[in-house]
């Protein structure tokens, strides 16, 4: 299958890799010309696609579109043109647009009795405050005290950010696939950060008990009912005083998790994904079975100082090439 992966970016590295994974050819679109994905694909094309008329002509003889980026202007060109050439679009808009948002997030988990951390001012220091509609760890900011906050407040607007408990314990990750009223939850992982509160490490499998994996999966099946999911989203969770506390949504593909996942477990969702968006109809039932142990992390290398750290330090470095056995020989 020939499939087209537009960004080229964190997003797109694991979306590139997994196609090239299912044995997919993989078609890489993205604006920038020096772009972390440009070596793993089969063929790449510097465009905006935004600029309707070169992009149209790139899609002719391609069978699946796998948006792997977050601008919201190129996304509505990708469904559009999507629409217009009648090529499946791995992509749900209107779970997006609340998973995007911190706050429509939030209300989501009010109201179908999600756990969350607690809002401000119910809570007390030290609290977390945060952009409401930036990605991940952008802009996220740990306050110890109201001296902190009243400083903060005097130099940011927070109308629009969210503001809640800081919690601590450990970081949990999930996938749930949706297709046609069809949802499917993969492989719990644990998330390790970095003092940027950016994700360094995760661990193929997780340390949680079978009661709160169990707990974990039924989140992640009743939030994708609840947003109608048609397509991927991930889920990240806190194991904070013995409850498991949701911190934040997105339906997209997510970076590092899926691989982490792939490799514990033999599972390509993004095939599993991408074959129902092709053929129109959900996969036939599977069950996610640990395979062996898996560690994805970021080392950074340099004069002679090794040091994991989180994902940005990615956007600094060429692009990533495959190199297996890299840890074998003499």
């Amino acid at each position: 299958m020939r499939v087209a992966v537009i960004g080229g970016k964190l997003q797109g590295v694991e979306a590139v890799y997994l196609a090239k994974k299912a044995g997919w050819e993989v078609v890489l679109v993205d604006k920038e010309y020096e772009v972390l994905a440009a070596e793993l694909c089969d063929q790449f094309y510097c465009l905006d696609v935004i600029q309707v008329p070169e992009w149209i002509q790139i899609l002719k003889g391609i069978e699946l579109i796998i948006p792997a980026l977050e601008n919201q202007e190129a996304l509505d060109s990708l469904i559009r043109s999507a629409n217009a050439a009648g090529v499946p679009l791995v992509f749900d808009g209107d779970a997006y647009e609340i998973s995007s948002s911190k706050i429509s997030s939030n209300l989501l988990f009010a109201e179908t009795g999600i756990p969350r951390p607690i809002p401000w001012p119910e809570c007390g220091f030290p609290i977390i405050v945060k952009p409401s509609n930036a990605s991940g760890s952008e802009g996220v900011l740990k306050i110890i005290n109201a001296l902190e906050y009243q400083s903060l407040l005097a130099e940011k607007d927070l109308s629009d950010w969210v503001i809640e408990e800081y919690m601590e314990g450990p970081s949990y990750s999930i996938e749930v696939i949706g297709f046609s009223g069809v949802y499917k939850v993969l492989q719990i992982t644990e998330l390790h950060m970095d003092g940027r509160y950016d994700c360094k490490r995760v661990m193929g499998s997780s340390s949680l008990s079978d009661e709160y994996k169990e707990q974990f999966k039924q989140i992640g099946l009743s939030l994708a009912s609840s947003l109608k999911l048609n397509g991927i989203m991930d889920i990240e969770t806190i194991l904070h005083q013995g409850q498991l506390k949701v911190l934040e949504i997105d339906a997209r593909l997510p970076s590092q998790t899926p691989i982490a996942v792939y490799h514990a477990t033999g599972i390509n969702m993004l095939e599993i994904l991408g074959e129902a968006f092709v053929n129109g109809k959900p996969w036939k039932a599977f069950n996610v079975l640990e395979k062996r142990g898996v560690i994805y992390e970021h080392i950074h290398v340099q004069e002679g100082h090794l040091e994991v750290t989180g994902e940005h330090i990615m956007a600094g470095g060429r692009p990533p090439h495959f190199l297996k056995d890299f840890f074998c020989g003499g």
